[in-house]
């Protein structure tokens, strides 16, 4: 097969990829619908990000800039479409953020033709990963991403250790990026902040989850709240952990706000992730709960147990086990695209609603914190459907009464 021949190939098959329909699987729980197959995954980076196509100095058509994985992606409604601003990881481990698109936000997902360019700060990033986008009242679209540098105390040696601070830009066409200066904050590290939509108090308001290390969040566990006067030199002087982390939970390790929250007539929706230690590693799942509309620090409503955590091939790739969130789009009909990743490898989207959402933060039980109170709920459940059942004179088959 010739240059021409093979470069055509590529083509085809990639483009075959693109446009691959979407359905969904055929689970029910009545919350979340999930999809067949990933919608992003490192296959679907264009190839001239890849390959050299030009035959004189690649004449054998090798893959020149390898793409590792498409993960971690922040979303938005931008100009009709479904926009995702993901976190793209090269084989040389460096991530950096690319914009794809979507006309139905199901599938044929497809990247802008270059990746963004991130204007620097003085101290240059090292990596950058993991941006949240919220389109905030005053107008701009702020980016709040992971900024991570080496540990400029890191003994002689050590090439690992490194710290993380809370990058931010903002943009009004998802092309041309500010890049504003780092959040300060007193508290430690920074991992997954995120702007609240809406002025508090006059001020912005951000979910910030302090750590003393660049892993550990050793006593700063939790999602915390802050508020700043401005963007443009963003200053949280105090945090207050609304939401912290609980021993024996999925949350146990640490947990940190995903997107942005969604306001609805009942309440600010939030959906986070949780980790918790297993004799596999960390475990991440994806878990909901509700603040008030009057006092968004206030939690009025916390289902117990995960919302969506890794399923079968999920569950395998980079790091296994893992289901990440940063981005979700609420439609204007209550419809709700919510965009997870699984194990840092590849993009997925479940589709809900506003209405299923807040049914289940509402009157889903919360964790009794212990195994005997989870017993007991359970009890509770199949001694009222016992009635149900006999008032709809339905039987279900196998139930051994004692």
């Amino acid at each position: 097969m010739n240059f021409k021949e093979q470069l055509s190939t590529l083509i085809t098959k990639q483009e075959a990829l693109l446009s691959k329909s979407n359905t969904p699987t055929d689970e029910y729980n009545g919350i979340y619908t999930r999809y067949e197959n990933p919608i992003l995954t490192a296959a679907h980076t264009p190839l001239y990000w890849r390959y050299d196509l030009n035959q004189d100095s690649n004449p054998l058509l090798q893959e020149r800039i390898g793409m590792n994985a498409a993960f971690n992606s922040g979303a938005i409604r931008f100009n009709g479409k479904y926009v995702l601003m993901v976190r793209v990881e090269g084989v040389d481990r460096k991530s950096f953020f690319a914009v794809a698109e979507s006309e139905n936000g199901i599938d044929n997902f497809r990247f802008w033709d270059k990746p963004v360019v991130l204007p620097q700060t003085e101290e240059e990033d090292t990596n950058v990963y993991d941006m949240r986008l919220t389109l905030h009242e005053d107008g701009w679209i702020y980016g709040i991403f992971c900024s991570e540098r080496k540990d400029p105390n890191a003994a002689a040696g050590d090439t690992s250790s490194a710290v993380a601070a809370a990058g931010i830009v903002r943009t009004k066409d998802l092309v041309n990026f500010e890049r504003l200066p780092d959040l300060i904050s007193y508290s430690g590290q920074q991992r997954n902040v995120v702007l609240h939509p809406e002025f508090v108090n006059g001020k912005y308001a951000l979910y910030t989850r302090p750590q003393d290390g660049f892993i550990d969040t050793g006593n700063g566990g939790g999602i915390a709240w802050g508020l700043s006067d401005s963007m443009e030199k963003a200053e949280v002087k105090e945090e207050t952990v609304i939401e912290p982390k609980i021993y024996h939970t999925i949350k146990e390790v640490k947990n940190g706000q995903g997107p942005a929250p969604i306001k609805t007539s009942k309440g600010w929706l939030h959906l986070a992730h949780g980790v918790r230690n297993t004799a596999a590693g960390l475990r991440y799942v994806l878990y909901m709960f509700m603040t008030s509309l009057e006092d968004p620090t206030k939690v009025i409503a916390q289902p117990g147990g995960h919302f969506i955590a890794p399923h079968g091939s999920e569950r395998v790739g980079d790091v296994s086990n893992v289901a990440f969130a940063n981005g979700w789009i609420a439609d204007e009909d209550g419809t709700v695209k919510i965009y997870y990743a699984s194990s840092d490898t590849r993009m997925h989207v479940a589709t809900s609603t506003i209405e299923r959402l807040v049914a289940y933060c509402i009157n889903t039980p919360e964790d009794g914190l212990s195994s005997v109170k989870s017993v007991q709920t359970i009890h509770e459940m199949v001694n009222k459907n016992e009635k149900i059942l006999e008032e709809l004179d339905i039987t279900i088959p196998n139930i051994q009464t004692v």
